[in-house]
């Protein structure tokens, strides 16, 4: 298999031409967001230049701390963009979610890093970095739905919920079924990736490892072994990240607490 071909400036610039499809078809149909638009494209890239570089000094370094500031980072910026595509108070749940995305994504990285590839260097760049970014990207989106239809769930079940409590339930035994029905709903999207993927699309760890000239069935089995990685991690992540957060939201009388949400 042939190396994969690098993508110079001039190339990549031809590359923005294909937004002239999608920016033609807004304005025709007078899309409201077509600055929003552009906007994204802007920051993609002025985003993705950044982590270019400072994934070049990661690597050509090979620091540790490094690498761990990284992930830090990255674990941070999920925290809060869970929190506000969920639309709950950051204050009131950012520590909280944070330790459900750390052990969302540590607890199988970690597995798939010593375990699966024998890895003695936990901390390898070359692994960490994109293994992690691969679990907490699925775990954000997991989270996301998990915790924002949890506590809406429950505000908008409110008489089942209070019925359940007035019986003489306890907290977790009254929000155990907006939980499961929560946490179906966060999984559905993996659950269907799985049952699709390869039939449908190919998945971007083994695009990317294709595209390297690999052999095809050494990116399958990474493939096989990334999915499995990431749906645990998205099942851990929403269940910490709901089960932690039910203490600072409810009232000593089992009330959803109003400054939940913002």
């Amino acid at each position: 298999l042939k190396a994969i071909i690098d993508i110079d400036p001039m190339a990549l610039a031809l590359g923005y031409l294909l937004l002239i499809v999608p920016l033609a078809l807004m304005l025709w149909y007078r899309v409201p967001r077509t600055g929003r638009m552009l906007v994204a494209v802007f920051r993609m890239t002025v985003q993705l230049l950044f982590v270019g570089l400072y994934l070049q000094v990661v690597f050509d370094m090979d620091r540790w701390w490094l690498t761990f500031l990284w992930l830090v980072a990255m674990t941070v910026a999920a925290d809060l963009s869970v929190l506000k595509g969920a639309g709950l108070n950051v204050r009131l749940f950012f520590p909280r979610v944070l330790v459900g995305l750390v052990a969302g994504a540590v607890i199988p990285m970690a597995y798939f890093i010593l375990v699966i590839l024998r890895v003695p260097d936990l901390f390898l760049p070359q692994y960490v970095i994109p293994i992690t970014g691969m679990i907490l990207g699925n775990c954000l989106r997991a989270s996301m739905i998990g915790i924002g239809r949890f506590f809406r769930s429950i505000q908008e079940g409110e008489e089942e919920y209070l019925f359940a409590l007035g019986q003489g339930a306890s907290l977790r035994e009254a929000t155990r079924p907006f939980m499961g029905r929560a946490f179906g709903e966060a999984l559905a999207p993996m659950v269907e990736t799985m049952a699709t993927i390869g039939l449908v699309s190919l998945p971007g760890m083994m695009t990317g490892i294709l595209m390297a000239g690999v052999d095809p069935f050494s990116a399958i089995k990474y493939q096989i072994a990334i999915m499995i990685a990431i749906f645990t991690g998205t099942a851990i992540t929403v269940v910490a990240s709901v089960e932690l957060s039910m203490g600072p939201a409810f009232t000593g009388y089992g009330m959803l607490k109003r400054k939940v949400f913002y």
